[in-house]
C-alpha cells in the first residue's frame, strides 16, 4: 500500500504586495495616529468606524465587468441558493463608505454630519517601490454644508494635524485650487459644452508632473512620443487654446514674475483673457500678507473671463482665503496655487494638497522636496448615487505611511524605542517573588515583563534584555534576597561605559546599585527619568 503523501509546507512568506509591521513600527504609526485623532477631535469631528468590506456596488468607481470581476478591488461573489449572490470587495478608500453611511443612516445624524476615520484600505492594483497594497489612510469629512468654511476648516485642520504630529512651519505648504477656476478656463476657451475634449484636456492637465510643461503642451496640441517611443495622440487644441491651458498650469511662476515687475500691460494679458480687474471680484482691502493669494486671484480672472462657473470657483477662493486670514492662517501656511491639479476630475469645487517641503536624497543620491502627503477637496456628487439628491461635502485623506516617512526623515520617530524593564529570574522556584515585583512596576506606570525563558542561562537573560532594548534589569538571587535587597542594572549607562571607559569611569558612574527591595520602584524611576533626559 502507497503511503500517503504529506501535504506540502506552505511557503512562509507574505503575498506580493503586502508587508508585515513590527512593534516600533505599529507604536510609533499608533502614537501618530492618537495626535492627529487628538487635533480632529478638538475641531469637533466625531470617529466613524465602519465596515472593511463593503459590495462592489456600494464602492462603484471600481464596479465589475463581466472579464475582470476584481479589477482594482479584492473582490468575490458571495455564495447563496441561486448561484448569484453579492459581489462584496474589501474598501478602497474611507470615502465610499462614508457615502455610504450617510445615505443609510441620514436620518439618525445631525447635518451636517462631521467625521474622522482611520484605518487599512486595498487596493489590487500593481505593488511597487513603498507601493503596497495594503496601506493605511487617515480622513476627516464634513457632510451636508456648502459652506466655505467647511473647506476652510478643513485646510485649517490639516495645517495644525501637520504641525502637531511634528512637521514644523516652514517644512509644509497646505495648496488650494478650485475645479471650477478650470472649468471656468475651459469655458472661456469654446470647450464648455464638449464634454469630450474637455475631458481630454483634464487627462492632460493631470500628466502635469509626470511629462512637464513641454509633455502637456504636446499633448494639448498635436500629440507627443512617450518613453517607450510610441506616439500618443494630441487633443488638437489651437495654441491659443493650449496657452491658455499653460497660463493656468504656470500660474505660480507667472504670478511671481507679476509681483516682481509689476501686472502686464493690456497688450500682455493672457490670449483669450477678458483683462477684468481685482475689485470686479472684491471690493474691499486686503492684508499685505494676502499680496500673493489676491495676486494669483487676479491673474486666473484674466483666464476665466466672465464665465459664471470661472467667477464662482474664483469667489470660492476668495472665500475661503479670507476666512483663512481671519483665523491667523496666511500664505506661508495655506496658499491659492492653481498648480494643484491632481483629482480635478473627481472634485467639484475647491481641492487641497499638502505639501512637505524640505529636501530629501533620493535612492539616486540626488535632493529633491519630500512631496504630497495628504489630498482632499470639495465632492458634491457622492452621496447622490444612493440618494438621488445632491449632498454637498468636502473632505481631507492623510497618507499615513508617507507621513511617517516623513517624521522619520525629519528625525521625530525611528530614534530610540525602549522595550521593558526586564526583571531576571535567578530561581524557577521563586517565580512569584518575581511576579510580584513586576506587578508592583507595572502599577506604577512602568513597562516591566518577567524572564519567561530557560533561566539557567544569566548571560543569555541579559542578552535577551539587550534584544529587547531594555533600559533596565532587575536581579535578586538567594543572596539578595536573605538581605532584602534588589540588584538594579542601569543596561544603557552600562553598555557606554563597555564601549571604552576608563577604569576611574568604572568607579565614578557605576552602572549597577543595590536597594532595598522596598526601594525598587522608585530606583528604576530614577534610572528610566535620567536616561529620558541623556536622550534629549
Amino acid at each position: 500500500m502507497a503511503k500517503p503523501k504529506k501535504a506540502p509546507r506552505p511557503n512562509a512568506e507574505t503575498p506580493k504586495g503586502f508587508r508585515d509591521y513590527f512593534g516600533a513600527e505599529v507604536t510609533e504609526r499608533a502614537e501618530m495616529l492618537g495626535r492627529i485623532a487628538g487635533v480632529y477631535h478638538r475641531y469637533g469631528f466625531d470617529a466613524l468606524e465602519s465596515s472593511a468590506v463593503e459590495t462592489v456596488e456600494a464602492l462603484g468607481k471600481f464596479l465589475p465587468d463581466v472579464d475582470r470581476p476584481n479589477e482594482g478591488v479584492f473582490a468575490w461573489q458571495e455564495d447563496d441558493e441561486g448561484g448569484k449572490g453579492d459581489w462584496l470587495a474589501l474598501r478602497y478608500d474611507l470615502t465610499a463608505p462614508l457615502a455610504r453611511v450617510y445615505a443609510q443612516h441620514r436620518n439618525e445624524l445631525p447635518t451636517p454630519y462631521r467625521r474622522y476615520a482611520m484605518g487599512p484600505v486595498w487596493r489590487n492594483e500593481k505593488p511597487g517601490p513603498g507601493r503596497y497594497r495594503q496601506f493605511y489612510q487617515c480622513d476627516a469629512d464634513t457632510v451636508g454644508t456648502a459652506s466655505m468654511a467647511a473647506d476652510a476648516e478643513i485646510c485649517a485642520m490639516l495645517a495644525d494635524t501637520l504641525e502637531e504630529v511634528g512637521i514644523p512651519r516652514g517644512d509644509y505648504i497646505v495648496r488650494v485650487n478650485n475645479r471650477k477656476v478650470l472649468n471656468g478656463v475651459l469655458e472661456a476657451m469654446g470647450l464648455g459644452d464638449d464634454e469630450a475634449r474637455s475631458a481630454a484636456v483634464m487627462r492632460t492637465i493631470d500628466k502635469f508632473d509626470k511629462v512637464g510643461e513641454e509633455g502637456v503642451h504636446q499633448l494639448l496640441t498635436t500629440g507627443r512620443k512617450d518613453a517607450s517611443g510610441a506616439f500618443i495622440e494630441g487633443v488638437g487644441l489651437t495654441e491659443d487654446r493650449a496657452e491658455l491651458v499653460l497660463a493656468f498650469l504656470n500660474s505660480k511662476t507667472i504670478v511671481e514674475k507679476e509681483l516682481r515687475d509689476g501686472p502686464p500691460q493690456p497688450d500682455e494679458r493672457i490670449p483669450g483673457g477678458m483683462g477684468v480687474k481685482l475689485n470686479d471680484l472684491q471690493d474691499r482691502s486686503h492684508s499685505a500678507g494676502q499680496a500673493w493669494n489676491w495676486a494669483v486671484m487676479d491673474h486666473l480672472m484674466r483666464l476665466v473671463g466672465q464665465t459664471d462657473i470661472g467667477m464662482q470657483g474664483l469667489k470660492e477662493l476668495g472665500e475661503i482665503a479670507d476666512l483663512l486670514a481671519a483665523q491667523g492662517y496666511g500664505p506661508d501656511r495655506i496658499v491659492i496655487d492653481p498648480s494643484v491639479v491632481r483629482g480635478l476630475g473627481y472634485y467639484t469645487g475647491p481641492v487641497f494638497e499638502a505639501e512637505l517641503t524640505f529636501e530629501i536624497l533620493d535612492e539616486k543620491g540626488r535632493k529633491r522636496q519630500f512631496g504630497s502627503v495628504a489630498g482632499g477637496g470639495r465632492y458634491d456628487d457622492l452621496v447622490k448615487r444612493f440618494t438621488g439628491q445632491s449632498v454637498p461635502a468636502t473632505g481631507i485623506s492623510i497618507g499615513v505611511d508617507r507621513l511617517l516617512a516623513a517624521l522619520r526623515e525629519k528625525g521625530r520617530i525611528g530614534g530610540h524605542v525602549e522595550g521593558p524593564v526586564v526583571v531576571t529570574v535567578m530561581d524557577k522556584g521563586r517565580m512569584a517573588d518575581y511576579q510580584a515585583m513586576v506587578a508592583e512596576l507595572r502599577n506604577a506606570g512602568i513597562r516591566a515583563e518577567v524572564y519567561l525563558g530557560n533561566p539557567k542561562n544569566f548571560g543569555n537573560q541579559l542578552k535577551y534584555a539587550d534584544r529587547r532594548g531594555s533600559p533596565v534589569a532587575v536581579i535578586e538571587g538567594g543572596d539578595e534576597k536573605a538581605k532584602g535587597v534588589v540588584q538594579i542594572k542601569d543596561l544603557v549607562l552600562g553598555a557606554k561605559l563597555a564601549e571604552g571607559a576608563t577604569l576611574e569611569e568604572w568607579k565614578e558612574r557605576p552602572s549597577q546599585f543595590e536597594v532595598p527591595r522596598g526601594d525598587l520602584v522608585a530606583k528604576v524611576r530614577e534610572i528610566l527619568s535620567a536616561q529620558q533626559g541623556g536622550r534629549h
